[in-house]
């Protein structure tokens, strides 16, 4: 039976004196993967944030807002903005995470220098202690934190790096790797593939498949939802509701759904019209008034069938342009990637070409901090770069960036627009604005203070003003929720000029682009299709270069050696070769055998025999310590005949 870590019942929320979450039921149990979605400002953070105490309900009727844990529940929350302690070194961060088993280890290390007193109580409290270490993997705190920060994009390099000179991005992923190590048996993630690049997500996926506790998980990123969830959860109309399966098996499930109520509040509103016409006919008739106060009181008790909200996935966002360029558009050759300036200058990319025909979409990926970014504003003249970029006649350029530096702060929505262009009448702004879903009053929000996705939104605006027959896109799905997405997505796709787009969006780049660019530091390679295309290639590449590393290894340093003298391998050469192999299977046999010594041991501590004898217990405890030793002086000899062997 599964067990409950977390119950809602009849959860309300009041924000600004209006009603934001309204009778919220929800049962979270212990192996669920619930993803939770709605539109921006509907209410996902607050639920949240109800959720692990930080806010609490508010009561409308008496019994109402009760939420009920379990005694053994723990709760993880990575939230947008999580922050961790910036004078701590990346290691000490995520060994803080361990500190009790570390503190187990300092006592156990102190009373093994007490076991030949003649106080039982010693080898008693030594022996809670070690099963109680072992037993949560003591042994293995090391091993794990380097799988995770490895997994999150942090090697070695990084360990002693102090936390306060990382980027937002890379402090959001230390705060994952952080609550991954925490192993709550409830994690809630806020948006935690945000700063992510392709490989960390992937391998976040995978992670997450695995992981034993349950997974709340508020994403924009529908390929993360449909790895990982079993249920989602959809926030609208200030309601919760719950739908089984991931976020594709959703859709599906919503659209029925809506085409089941639609049909049912349609007719519905045909017995109330009915109703109403016969109330409205006959109420003042003196030989009818009774059968239409009857009327009346049907009408009263009808339970009203609230009309479906419907999203129209097709795009009300256009972009469109004047002039067609020539079909040869962009060739950029040998162009660098760099970034800084004088002494301070790092170039990323030594190299790189490529061209680009009209009407082709092209998808930019690399990893986080590749330079990205920058080749989209080397290939519009605004950061210097060596090489040649060419852009042929007739190209009108419009620019999506993702910090959105082309709007003014100080200005409101409405005086944007209507500064761009200033014959326009109010209401050609708003109709403008209505198109991107900004209306009524948000039109006067000041610039400075709307969030991410708002500011997208004019961005866009402005763009479809601009009438560019070349989009150039910096990640612009980001901050955006999944409607608006779908939304943005159909434009690009029906937008018939030539798009250059870096992005993270999965989605996005399979249905958007037709080429994808990938940068590394080595290379770019070029893919034709969208992101299913370059994952199937990509792991192909990884699987011939592992065939090649594994299989062929022995048989491609022959061939070198045929054409290279300073190659051979002397007599002599060859049988010292020889005796390193015959040691690595003396260290491999050795290795099981004081692994095997180890167990046996620990059974044997755990007897009372054992255990109330101390010079035994003493003479079992130094045995184990020495076991270790020898164990990881054989793991290095080991592992320094494997480098040299190859």
């Amino acid at each position: 039976m599964r067990k409950i870590l977390i119950r809602l019942n009849d959860v309300n929320k009041i924000y600004n004196g209006e009603l934001l979450l309204s009778h919220i039921d929800l049962t979270i149990e212990d192996r669920d993967r619930i993803g939770l979605i709605g539109v921006n400002g509907c209410g996902k953070s607050t639920l949240l944030k109800l959720i692990t105490g930080q806010l609490l309900p508010d009561h409308i009727t008496d019994g109402d807002g009760e939420i009920a844990y379990s005694g053994s529940t723990t709760i993880g929350y990575l939230e947008q903005m999580s922050g961790l302690d910036r004078e701590n070194t990346v290691w000490t961060e995520m060994k803080g995470v361990f500190s009790k088993l570390l503190e187990a280890q300092e006592k156990m290390n102190y009373l093994a220098k007490q076991l030949d007193s003649e106080d039982s109580t010693i080898a008693e409290e030594y022996h809670r202690l070690q099963s109680w270490f072992e037993s949560n993997d003591g042994y293995q705190i090391d091993v794990k934190i380097k799988t995770v920060l490895n997994g999150m994009g942090f090697g070695e390099e990084c360990y002693d790096r102090i936390i306060s000179g990382f980027s937002g991005g890379e402090k959001t992923r230390l705060a994952i790797a952080k609550l991954l190590l925490e192993e709550p048996n409830l994690l809630i993630l806020d948006e935690p593939t945000n700063h992510l690049d392709f490989k960390t997500v992937m391998w976040l996926e995978d992670y997450l498949k695995d992981y034993k506790g349950a997974l709340l998980i508020v994403s924009h990123d529908r390929y993360f939802l449909d790895r990982l969830c079993t249920s989602i959860c959809e926030i609208e109309r200030k309601k919760l509701t719950r739908y089984k399966g991931n976020y594709t098996a959703y859709t599906a499930l919503k659209e029925a759904m809506n085409a089941r109520q639609m049909k049912e509040y349609e007719m519905q509103q045909k017995e109330i019209a009915k109703l109403e016409d016969y109330i409205a006919k006959n109420k003042t008739r003196a030989s009818t008034a009774k059968s239409a106060q009857s009327r009346i009181k049907q009408l009263e008790k009808i339970e009203r069938i609230e009309k479906p909200l419907v999203y129209h996935k097709q795009a009300r966002v256009h972009f469109e342009y004047d002039v067609d360029p020539p079909q040869q558009l962009l060739q950029v050759q040998d162009i660098d990637i760099s970034v800084g300036e004088g002494v301070n200058r790092k170039t990323l990319v030594p190299s790189l070409s490529f061209e680009v025909r009209r009407g082709e979409k092209w998808g930019i990926i690399g990893d986080n901090g590749i330079g990205k970014s920058t080749l989209l504003k080397e290939l519009q003249g605004i950061l210097p770069h060596n090489g040649r970029v060419r852009w042929t006649s007739n190209v009108k350029r419009s620019y999506f960036e993702q910090e959105s530096t082309n709007l003014d702060p100080a200005k409101t929505i409405m005086q944007e627009i209507h500064d761009r262009v200033p014959s326009w009448t109010d209401l050609q702004v708003r109709s403008l604005l209505g198109q991107v879903r900004i209306t009524g009053e948000d039109v006067y929000k000041q610039i400075g203070v709307i969030s991410g996705g708002e500011r997208a939104k004019v961005c866009f605006a402005v763009m479809m003003i601009e009438r560019g027959n070349v989009l150039i896109l910096d990640e612009p799905t980001n901050h955006l929720d999944i409607s608006m997405k779908e939304v943005i997505e159909e434009a690009l796709v029906e937008f018939d000029g030539t798009i250059l787009f870096v992005s993270h969006d999965r989605y996005l780049l399979d249905k958007v682009a037709d080429n994808i660019l990938e940068i590394t530091e080595d290379e770019i390679r070029l893919y034709k299709g969208g992101f299913s295309n370059w994952l199937s290639a990509e792991q192909q590449r990884i699987k011939e270069q592992k065939a090649i590393t594994s299989e062929n290894k022995q048989q491609h340093a022959a061939e070198k050696s045929s054409g290279d003298k300073s190659s051979y391998r002397s007599k002599q050469q060859r049988a010292i070769e020889a005796k390193q192999r015959s040691r690595k299977r003396e260290l491999e046999k050795l290795c099981d055998e004081l692994q095997e010594e180890l167990e046996h041991l620990t059974e044997e501590t755990a007897s009372e025999e054992v255990y109330t004898n101390f010079e035994l217990m003493q003479e079992k405890c130094s045995r184990m310590e020495e076991i270790r030793q020898q164990t990881d002086e054989a793991l290095e000899e080991l592992i320094l005949i494997e480098e040299e062997l190859g």
